[in-house]
């Protein structure tokens, strides 16, 4: 169903202050602890006032300086003439009848970005959003065939687990408990390409003071870029998911373009540096299977002799096998069931750990691979993604 904001009752719902005085022109989202404090320190403050005043924001949810009792006047009077804390406004909010919810968040000059919730019996994972549109263009994902306008910022990013987790603690009157346990950056964008606005708000999911999420709970989901993978290991090592989605360079160029800069020998060599420094022991290679295009058995031979090649006889990576959602501009077929289970019968009994992911939320297209939101291009995507469409994908016998 779609429910209008309007139509959810104010009061169970975080306030965002977006009708704000121009003089208040910083929003206090885009910062993490260190960025915050720098913050306060400009306006005469202590650190330690920071702290308070971020848990203020993140544990609490608030929004209003009056609200934030233990903070002296003198500063919540600063902070009103000079700051603000603003969620994007929600445009929409569907639910699918398995209790995943999707919001389409406003971010300005005719863009509009998803957000997904999915609950589990064990965890709350929302899926974020990075960038609005993607430049990446894969030719199975809905977001890259709507081009690319921005990054969003750190705030923007922030803003979409700042709603959710507030807005759902008090719907689902958890009593101020944690309702989102992991994230995962699998929205709009290729997060590696943002990667100044990524990694201060990745500090604060990961920050005891903000949301107190461990580092195996935070997932970053990138299509190869090389360069920011090795950086993203210095910076704030989380857990790693690639978008792999063909065993060979000839397949994965037209399915992933940006495999033509970062072949696949440069990615896997990428990810064995990135597991040096991981909290996790493995990376998760994720592959969306297309019918007649990447899922026959001789695919499923090409990855064991890519994994086996690499790990010295470890078990380093996972394979998460994506059923394609299917979108009329793809060209492209969801792969049968029974094609899908022997793939990941080959892949497990050479060893490899391998799961299929259950879809969720395809009901209200927001399921892997169909969030799309309102992108103003930038890129002309759809006269480059008409010219992928007369690639001829070479289909196995």
């Amino acid at each position: 169903m779609v429910c209008p904001v309007q139509a959810m009752p104010a009061a169970e719902e975080p306030r965002a202050a977006w009708h704000r005085p121009a003089d208040m022109n910083t929003n206090l989202l885009d910062f993490d602890l260190d960025g915050l404090a720098a913050y306060c320190e400009q306006l005469g403050e202590k650190r330690f006032r920071a702290t308070q005043l971020f848990r203020w924001i993140h544990q609490r949810g608030a929004s209003d300086f009056d609200q934030m009792s233990d903070l002296a006047k003198s500063l919540r009077e600063k902070l009103k003439a000079r700051a603000h804390i603003t969620a994007l406004p929600v445009l929409t909010e569907h639910v699918s009848a398995d209790g995943t919810v999707k919001w389409l968040f406003d971010v300005g000059g005719g863009n509009a970005v998803e957000s997904v919730f999915i609950p589990e019996d064990d965890r709350g994972t929302l899926c974020v959003s990075s960038q609005a549109g993607c430049a990446v263009g894969c030719r199975f994902c809905s977001t890259g065939h709507q081009g690319f306008s921005r990054n969003l910022s750190t705030g923007e990013i922030l803003a979409q687990l700042w709603y959710a987790e507030h807005a759902l603690r008090k719907r689902l009157g958890t009593g101020g408990e944690r309702v989102i346990s992991n994230v995962v950056m699998m929205g709009m964008g290729e997060p590696l390409q943002n990667y100044t606005a990524l990694v201060p708000a990745l500090r604060v999911m990961l920050d005891d003071h903000g949301y107190g999420l461990s580092r195996r709970r935070v997932t970053v989901s990138t299509s190869g870029v090389v360069p920011m993978i090795d950086r993203l290991s210095q910076d704030c090592a989380v857990a790693m998911a690639v978008s792999l989605h063909a065993p060979n360079d000839e397949l994965r160029d037209p399915l992933v373009p940006l495999n033509r800069k970062y072949p696949i020998h440069e990615l896997l060599d990428a990810c064995e540096r990135y597991l040096e420094f991981a909290p996790r022991d493995f990376i998760t290679f994720e592959y969306c299977m297309l019918d007649g295009v990447n899922d026959q058995p001789e695919h499923a031979r090409q990855l064991i002799e890519l994994v086996r090649a690499r790990g010295d006889g470890r078990s380093w990576c996972k394979f998460n096998l994506i059923p394609f959602n299917p979108f009329p501009a793809s060209g492209l077929l969801r792969s049968p069931a029974a094609r899908v289970t022997e793939f990941a019968s080959l892949l497990s009994n050479a060893g490899i750990v391998t799961t299929v992911r259950k879809t969720r939320g395809d009901d209200i297209d927001a399921a892997c691979g169909q969030l799309a939101g309102d992108v103003k291009d930038r890129t002309r995507a759809a006269e480059r993604m008409a010219k992928q469409r007369t690639i001829v994908l070479k289909q196995m016998p």
